[in-house]
């Protein structure tokens, strides 16, 4: 076997920009490490929403918060609020945050549906930190009270602060064209690829970060694509940016229009907005003008059609290449998946990176645990889609005859009959936000686990009261997000 030496990544954005910072960091002593990009090929730039996970990323990667959040004038994030997608007007915050108090046995769910059944109405969102701070536009970070975030960013800017970062610490970037990837005889592995200016970079291991082409995943390995737009129709989405006209709030906005769903992403400088939508029941013309009526500021970039098809590579893996971001498949960005997934990707592959050779087994591996993710992500976006009663459009009346996987079904199905909620192996968010999704999209629990019976109605009532109150308190004592961001991270 071959020793891996030489990495090439295929690519920039955020995708490879995130793969050279975090290889660079913890394995450049070990490795020869080059980027290929091409300054001619745009990317598409807005995956500007992310999940608390990426903290934990940057702080392996030693990455100054306060630094970072000026750099791609970034803001805080503590959830997504999901308007008009159970019911025109029925509104609900997915927290970031953790929802009351738990035991060994059952999730707090269980204690609020038994307060429910005792004439305790206050709603489940009211138990939760973070969901009350980003209904208040307020946030602080403070030892004393955590709070679980994550951020809004710029993604053409965070890929440049993470190239800056990569070249300090000797990635090599090589402007130029992809033209051709040639490919050994004997093992099909990838050998080298040729640039538009005639240069040959070898290598002995490459990571795809083309985006939707998947020039050496799809184009050269042949990988296949595994579509999944039967469970999640939607196939276009139309950007554009605007000018803040409103301070900053602490969430992401996702709005349920008639044949799909629009984006409101704040950012310190701007607003990032857009409308996914599914092509067989909107055109693209009416999608712009739809979008363009539903945004405050004016617009600083031209509306933007982006096509996609909703699902993954068949492997995410395979012979000496790995596929991230885009070139590894599309799931819709309704819960902020996309750079999680180039993370996780880009973990699970430094945790298994076949120094002294690339072996079937961690191959295997690799993949299993990305189908595993990628099936779990699939099932909670098809949730928001399903688990709906609107009927006011063809669109909505196609998602709820969906067929959906038999997980879903199974999971939908005891959280209504038990209110139990078990996770699967790769399922990257929590009970937690399964809980407030099913309870957002209307899905009530027949009944509660009989744990909740430990306390007798009136310790119920103040221990469901004192969960509120301390909450308000905490609330109250927070500044506005846009004036911490101002003290914290205000971008020059």
């Amino acid at each position: 076997m071959k020793k891996i030496q030489r990495v090439i990544i295929a690519g920039g954005g955020t995708a490879g920009w995130m793969a050279a910072a975090a290889f660079s960091k913890l394995l450049g002593k070990n490795l020869q490490i080059t980027l290929i990009e091409s300054d001619n090929i745009g990317t598409v730039g807005v995956g500007e929403a992310t999940i608390p996970p990426i903290k934990t990323f940057h702080k392996l990667l030693g990455i100054n918060e306060q630094e970072f959040m000026r750099e791609t004038h970034a803001t805080f994030k503590l959830g997504i609020g999901f308007e008009h997608w159970n019911k025109l007007n029925d509104n609900y915050i997915h927290s970031f945050g953790m929802t009351g108090k738990e035991c060994w046995a059952g999730e707090f769910h269980h204690f609020w549906l038994h307060g429910k059944s005792k004439g305790v109405h206050a709603p489940f969102g009211d138990y939760c930190f973070e969901l009350q701070a980003a209904k208040a536009n307020k946030f602080a970070l403070n030892q004393n009270v955590p709070i679980n975030y994550a951020y809004h960013l710029d993604a053409t800017l965070y890929a440049q602060y993470l190239r800056k970062f990569s070249e300090q610490l000797g990635v090599q970037r090589v402007e130029g064209k992809i033209t051709n990837v040639s490919k050994q005889d004997a093992t099909g592995d990838i050998a080298s690829l040729t640039l538009d200016s005639g240069a040959e970079i070898e290598g002995d291991f490459f990571i795809d970060c083309t985006g939707f082409r998947g020039l050496l995943i799809e184009q050269a390995l042949h990988t296949g694509y595994e579509d999944w737009s039967h469970w999640l129709p939607a196939d276009s989405a139309v950007a554009v940016q605007t000018s803040s006209v409103n301070e900053p709030i602490p969430y992401t906005r996702s709005i349920a229009r008639e044949s799909g769903w629009q984006w409101k992403i704040p950012l310190q400088n701007r607003v990032g907005n857009g409308l996914v939508y599914c092509s067989k029941f909107l055109s693209d013309e009416q999608a712009k003008a739809q979008l363009l009526s539903n945004i405050e500021g004016e617009t600083i970039t031209e509306p933007k059609v982006i096509k996609f098809k909703t699902g993954r590579r068949r492997k995410g893996w395979n012979k000496n290449c790995v596929a991230l971001g885009l070139s590894s498949g599309f799931i819709e960005p309704l819960e902020s998946t996309s750079i999680h997934l180039i993370m996780s990707g880009i973990i699970r592959l430094l945790r298994l990176f076949p120094f002294d050779g690339i072996e079937q087994s961690a191959i295997d591996e690799y993949n299993s645990k990305l189908d595993s993710e990628l099936n779990a992500v699939k099932d909670f976006i098809i949730l928001h889609y399903k688990a709906t009663s609107r009927t006011d459009s063809e669109f909505w009346h196609h998602c709820q005859r969906l067929e959906i996987p038999d997980s879903l079904t199974h999971k939908m199905n005891l959280f209504k009959s038990t209110g139990r909620v078990f996770l699967d192996d790769g399922d990257i968010f929590r009970v937690d936000s399964w809980t407030q999704v099913m309870l957002g999209q209307g899905i009530l629990p027949n009944q509660y686990h009989r744990i909740a019976d430990i306390m007798n109605d009136k310790e119920l009532e103040n221990f469901l009261s004192g969960l509120r109150q301390s909450i308000s308190n905490a609330v109250e004592q927070l500044p506005s997000h846009a004036h911490f961001i101002d003290q914290y991270c205000r971008s020059r």
